[in-house]
């Protein structure tokens, strides 16, 4: 149960606290980003993303609020899901309860592709937010 909080911890981190580097600094520095600006981005992407759309005769499906976080936690879930099966079999297996090491085996390396994939698709997020924050205006 710990190691779910941890988790959960360090994808708040990682997902919520969000931070970029200073322009005007001399880059060592680094300034919070607020809620209130990642949202009104959010909501400009979304009513461009449907201009778009609509400009290509496309008609989109309608975007619920906050569908793009409730998929992001779900996946976060799914990640700590397979992190928690993979740790009960590691415990299994370490007391003696099963002798599948491929099976624990298996469920650590899926553990760990959820995780480092996780972790590929936060940087990305960031590297696009840091792209879009960069652009002039």
């Amino acid at each position: 149960m710990a190691q779910t909080g941890r988790f959960f911890a360090l994808a708040r981190h990682l997902l919520i606290g969000l931070h970029v580097r200073s322009d005007s600094d001399l880059g060592d520095t680094m300034t919070p980003v607020s809620p209130t600006a990642l949202l009104q981005l959010r909501n400009t992407i979304l009513s461009q993303n449907g201009a778009l759309q609509r400009a290509a005769g496309t008609p989109g499906a309608p975007v619920e609020a906050g569908g793009f976080g409730d998929a992001l936690m779900d996946a976060v879930k799914a990640v700590n899901s397979q992190q928690a099966k993979a740790s009960e079999a590691s415990a299994s297996y370490e007391r003696g309860e099963t002798n599948d090491i491929v099976g624990v085996m298996l469920a650590r390396q899926q553990a760990s592709l959820g995780f480092e994939a996780t972790l590929q698709v936060r940087n990305k997020l960031l590297g696009a937010y840091r792209d879009i924050m960069n652009m002039p205006v």
